[in-house]
Order: structure tokens, then C-alpha cells, then sequence
């Protein structure tokens, strides 16, 4: 069967080789021929395409990348679908395409075209609610004309979108039901299937770490045997909630004088050291180091835990952070605030970190006082729930399930 799967994302991005390739990689290994359409942006393009390509081609998937462009927001964004769809509609009227996979919002806007063209099933990856992420993440501003006027475009399309699919994928139980009590699905009945943000158990595991790699990491960072490690995984960007984890940290220093917080991120602008400095944090107290995906495990593994806040929005109903996955893989406990995704679940059915309910300095000092005790849990029962809850492998699973269904192949 040919599925032709079309991302917004670029593959080039560590999105895209972390949520995207493994995936199709395992689907190809389950007999799906695979052409993949992604959008890339030009820096990224020029420095690894060759190894992307070369990783694709290992599994006889067909990549189209298409040029990601720079004009304003609205323009490039209509560019970028024109190109998209342009190459898609060649692909579909030289090929016997049986399905289209979208990923997210934009990516679907060219699927329903495609299903309507020519027949195809079509996949909804929806990835969140993109037109509200868009909203509370300031991005869009519902009192500028144009934003407005686009959010309701998208909100129309969303249910278009979920009306005509042949399958939703939701990352979240959280999503799923949300959806299901919306009034436009009262009376018609429509398929969704829950598949998270899933990790590589295969990379994300404590039997890759190098002892003497670590000792020279640690040495490199400045970081002592006895140095009590909190780490933040990933980009300081639009959700992540930067003053209120450093406000975190500067309580916790006075229980933990010897914690440092390793951020480990490839953002370098100065944001982290002036907010630290800000608030009195002592600079040799907050390490930044940009790694690798393949060494992330190992830095990783230089946690006592790990944290991450989280804008508590509607929206966030949708999110399931790819770093939850990866963190608990390593059996490392975890803090982050209640309200996200399926978080509140996962957390506390596995023990696996400590929810806030609310940012306040009463509430960090609370949560703080049962660090000891959180870090007694068997690491073994976090890796546990980790491969329950996250694994790659489980994944792949149940979109090939999902495909399928779409395509009535017997099991």
C-alpha cells in the first residue's frame, strides 16, 4: 500500500527526527511504500539534508523536501501549501496513492483536497488545537482584524477536518474527549485513535551511557560527584514557562546548596543567565550546554530530576511533550505543573515526579519538602511506565493499526 505523509515540519528539524522519521522508518518495515513531503528551512537544509536523505533512502521512503519560505507569516504560510499541494497533486496523478497522512493543520488543508481529487483516505495527525495554541500563545491576536479572521478560518477547518478524516490521530485521551463533547459531534460518531508523542527506548536508555564519557562531561560542565543536577530538556521558547522554573530553583537552593540546574537546550541568547542573574541565582549555579540528540540520554543522566512548566492553557488539553518521554525513559522523576495533556494520569499512576497545581513560592516549597521521598521510587518502575506509556515500537503499533482500519486489511 502507498501512503504519501506530508509534514509542515521539516525533517532537517529535531521535530521532525524525533516524531516524524522513526515512525515512517517502522512503517516502511511493515511493508508501506512511503513518499514524504516536508517543508525546509534553508540553514538546516544546506547542513544535513545529505544525512537525511541518506536515512530515508535506507528504508526506500521517497522524500520531496520543499523549500521553506521567508516571506511574512501569511504569505509564506500560503506559499509554502501552494508548493506543497503542487507536488502533492503530481505525486497522486503518477502514483496509485491509497492514503494521505497529514501532520497538524496546514499539512490537512491539502489532504482534504487530495481525498476529494482523487479518492484517497485521509489521516488527520492533528498534533494539538493549532488555531488555539496560535491564540494563548500570543502568536495570533484576537483583537488584530486578520488574526481573528484567520482563527476562525482554522476553527471552521478543524471541524472539517475531523468530520471528513477516515482516522484522527489525537496525542491525548485529554483531546479525544474533549473532541467527542463538542455539540457538531453529538449525532455522528467519528473515528479518533490516541497515540502519544513516543520515545526511542532503543536510544533513551541507561544502558548507552558511557561512564568515562560521563566523567568527561562532568569535568567539562564543572560538575561534582556530590552536585545535587535538576535539568530542563529542550528550547525556552512560546509554552515554556522560564521565570517560574528559575523561581523554582532559587527556593530549592536553600534545602539543596550544592544544586545546579543543567539546562540543556540549544537556545543561547542570554535569556536564561539575565533571568537567573535577575533573581540573585549565583552564575556558576546554571550550566547551558547545547547537545546532540544521540548524546542527550548522557546528559540526561547527570539529573537527580528533571523539570519543565508549562503554560496551563485550553490548548494544552492537546500537548504531549515529547521531553515527558525521554526524561521517565532514563528513570528519572520528574516535576511539572498539573493540567497538561494526559500528564496528571501518567505521573501519578507511575509515581514517576511530583505535580504543581499552582506557581506560587508556597507551592514550589511544598513540592521541594517531598523531593527526598520522590526520590526513593524505584527508577526501574519510571523506565516501566515509560515503555507503557511512550514506547516507540507501541507507536508504530497502533498507526499501523490505524492504517489498516483506513485501508479494511485484515489483521
Amino acid at each position: 500500500m502507498q501512503v504519501l505523509y506530508i509534514s509542515y515540519d521539516g525533517m532537517t528539524d529535531s521535530l521532525g527526527q524525533s516524531q516524524v522519521i522513526p515512525y515512517l522508518i517502522g512503517l516502511s518495515e511493515k511493508g508501506y511504500q512511503i513518499t514524504l513531503i516536508s517543508c525546509e528551512k534553508r540553514n538546516k537544509f544546506e547542513t544535513q539534508s545529505k544525512n537525511i536523505q541518506n536515512l530515508l533512502s535506507k528504508s526506500d521512503i521517497i522524500w520531496f523536501p520543499i523549500p521553506y519560505s521567508t516571506l511574512p507569516s501569511v504569505l509564506s504560510k500560503r506559499l509554502n501549501v501552494y508548493r506543497i499541494k503542487k507536488t502533492a497533486d503530481i505525486i497522486c496523478t503518477k502514483n496509485s496513492i491509497n492514503v494521505v497522512h497529514c501532520r497538524s493543520y496546514m499539512a490537512s488543508l491539502i489532504g482534504i483536497y487530495l481525498k476529494n481529487k482523487f479518492g484517497l483516505k485521509f489521516i488527520f495527525d492533528m498534533r494539538g488545537f493549532w488555531a488555539d495554541e496560535r491564540i494563548e500563545g500570543n502568536i495570533w491576536a484576537l483583537n488584530n482584524p486578520l488574526h481573528k479572521n484567520i482563527y476562525k478560518y482554522f476553527k471552521k477547518k478543524e471541524i472539517e477536518f475531523l468530520t471528513n478524516a477516515d482516522y484522527t490521530i489525537s496525542l491525548t485521551k485529554n483531546a479525544k474527549n474533549e473532541i467527542l463533547s463538542w455539540d457538531s459531534f453529538q449525532k455522528k460518531e467519528i473515528p479518533i485513535e490516541v497515540i502519544p508523542c513516543c520515545t526511542d527506548l532503543t536510544l533513551f536508555s541507561n544502558t548507552n551511557i558511557n561512564s568515562d564519557r560521563r566523567k568527561e562531561i562532568q569535568a567539562e560542565l564543572s560538575i561534582l560527584e556530590d552536585d545535587f543536577i535538576i535539568t530542563y530538556l529542550g528550547s525556552v521558547g512560546t509554552w515554556y514557562m522560564l521565570d517560574e522554573m528559575l523561581d523554582f530553583f532559587k527556593i530549592l537552593l536553600k534545602s539543596k546548596t550544592n544544586a545546579k540546574f543543567l539546562f540543556i537546550t540549544p537556545d543561547k541568547n542570554g535569556e536564561i543567565e539575565l533571568k537567573a542573574k535577575t533573581r540573585g541565582i549565583p552564575s556558576e549555579k546554571i550550566i547551558i550546554y547545547s547537545a546532540s540528540r544521540n548524546d542527550v540520554p548522557l546528559f540526561l543522566s547527570l539529573s537527580k530530576l528533571s523539570i519543565y512548566f508549562i503554560k496551563p492553557t485550553y490548548s494544552k488539553k492537546a500537548s504531549s511533550p515529547t521531553k515527558t518521554g525521554e526524561i521517565m525513559a532514563m528513570g528519572i522523576p520528574i516535576i511539572t505543573n498539573s493540567g497538561i495533556g494526559d500528564s496528571n494520569q501518567i505521573i501519578n499512576d507511575s509515581c514517576a515526579g511530583l505535580l504543581i497545581n499552582e506557581f506560587t513560592n508556597e507551592e514550589y516549597q511544598k513540592t521541594i519538602n517531598q523531593i527526598d521521598v520522590l526520590l526513593e521510587t524505584d527508577k526501574e518502575r519510571i523506565v516501566n511506565a515509560a515503555e507503557n506509556y511512550f514506547s516507540l515500537d507501541k507507536g508504530i503499533e497502533l498507526y499501523d493499526s490505524v492504517y489498516k482500519r483506513v485501508l479494511k486489511i485484515n489483521k
